[in-house]
């Protein structure tokens, strides 16, 4: 674990910009292999990148490059067991495993040890085997994820027209003979096969070959068949998450796509699954084979519509802050003055002002009140005129008042009972008891 662990490049597969690739101590001391990708410019989240069985980082060089022009930093990383990670037997090519357990601590140990360079949200992508181990962390308390889409996740395997149970049986019985790290049926596989017309991985073959020329130049990144010990691990992880009350504390979104013509995990458990999962989702990609991302353009492109839906919803792209080099807005000169009045004649009366002159058109009552205050505080003047006239002249003279009904109504009303009492303190030296007695009489009419 000295030094830094190699990124191995192929001409078609270069190595992303960015690339920090680092060993990492997993479960028990085993070194494992990660490496950390950070794009350009704005960051809108964290790609977890978990591969499937035999697979490795450099063959998801390109998928790793479309997630950096996204605007996300990628985790990618090599399980236990392949890539440049610890190997479990002697025999490097042997595709053991020894349960769920130590899968899934190095997990954790991975994202705790990458945790403060990991900006949030994060998001799962994984892929068969790498889809169990993300989904079945997810299970049992892993709750850093924002959301997982999930290629082609291995949550229960075909078994070569076996029964399940019959299957059950068989492993138990190997692992019960002390065959557990025997190939399955005596088969080691073809690690370094790059026959294309034989796969059911991709029916792309420029892809096809691109995945098979890093273990070309470095044979330590191939994995042969799996064991008896493998095999139990699988069809033990893939029981527990086909229990609906332990996806039930998924409550993260979760999509999984399905590939129609998949030879190698079980469609009907990723349904069910799709279906137990509170936010669970899934996505059939109509003529693919099992590695989705490796597929061809067409069917390739329903992953990718899937990522940027699932993305757009949980990490959506940061806005763009002002450029720091933008020049100042220039101050608008201020018009001449002939201008200015053109300006101001030609301008239409703002539409703000209309309320203002609704409010004023409410207050017009108000504003004659104040109106007839004045008038009324100004009438005493002339109703002590009025009344030395009166004293003067006889009592039908001073009916003139009472004939001005064209005055507002509260001055007219407030005039009267200040002329009977003037009238009333003036009556009893100048005038007889029943010349005071006709204004008061009138007073009701005016």
């Amino acid at each position: 674990m000295d030094g830094a662990p190699p990124l191995i490049a192929v001409p078609g597969a270069p190595i992303p910009e960015g690339a920090e690739p680092t060993w990492i101590e997993g479960y028990g001391g085993a070194p494992l292999r990660a490496a950390l990708f950070t794009p350009k410019g704005r960051v809108r989240g964290s790609i977890v990148l978990s591969g499937g069985r035999t697979e490795v980082i450099e063959k998801y060089f390109e998928v790793i490059q479309d997630f950096l022009d996204r605007g996300f930093v990628v985790l990618a990383h090599d399980w236990r067991g392949q890539g440049l990670s610890h190997r479990l037997l002697a025999d490097p090519l042997k595709g053991h495993a020894e349960g769920a357990k130590p899968f899934l601590e190095d997990f954790r140990i991975l994202l705790e040890a990458y945790q403060a360079r990991l900006p949030k949200p994060w998001v799962a992508v994984a892929h068969s085997m790498g889809g169990c181990l993300t989904l079945l962390a997810m299970v049992r308390g892993e709750d850093r994820f924002a959301a997982a889409i999930l290629s082609a996740p291995m949550l229960g395997v075909q078994t070569g027209g076996r029964s399940l149970g019959s299957t059950k049986l068989l492993v138990g019985l190997s692992k019960l003979l002390g065959r557990g790290k025997r190939y399955l049926l005596n088969d080691p596989g073809k690690p370094f096969d790059d026959a294309f017309d034989s796969n059911v991985l991709t029916h792309d073959p420029r892809r096809y070959a691109r995945a098979c020329a890093p273990i070309k130049a470095e044979p330590k990144l191939a994995l042969g068949a799996p064991t008896w010990g493998w095999l139990d691990f699988a069809l033990a992880a893939t029981a527990e998450l086909a229990r609906p009350e332990r996806l039930a504390r998924v409550t993260a979104p979760v999509i999984i796509l399905s590939a129609e013509e998949d030879k190698l995990v079980d469609n009907a458990a990723q349904m069910a699954a799709a279906r137990n999962l509170p936010q669970g989702k899934i996505v059939n990609v109509p003529g693919a084979y099992h590695e989705i991302l490796m597929e061809s353009d067409d069917m390739r492109n329903i992953f990718m519509k899937a990522f940027d839906a699932l993305t757009g919803r949980v990490a959506p792209m940061p806005a763009e802050p002002p450029s720091a080099t933008a020049p100042a807005a220039a101050p608008t000169p201020a018009p001449a003055p002939a201008m200015a009045a053109a300006a101001a004649r030609a301008a239409p009366a703002p539409a703000a002002k209309k309320p203002a002159a609704k409010k004023a058109a409410a207050k017009k009552p108000a504003a004659k009140k104040a109106s007839a205050k004045p008038a009324a505080a100004k009438k005493p003047a002339v109703k002590k005129a009025a009344a030395k006239k009166a004293a003067a002249k006889p009592v039908a003279a001073r009916k003139a008042p009472a004939k001005r009904k064209s005055a507002a109504k509260p001055a007219a009303a407030k005039k009267a009972p200040a002329a009977k009492k003037a009238a009333a303190r003036k009556a009893p030296a100048k005038r007889k008891p029943a010349a005071r007695k006709a204004p008061a009489k009138r007073t009701p009419k005016a």
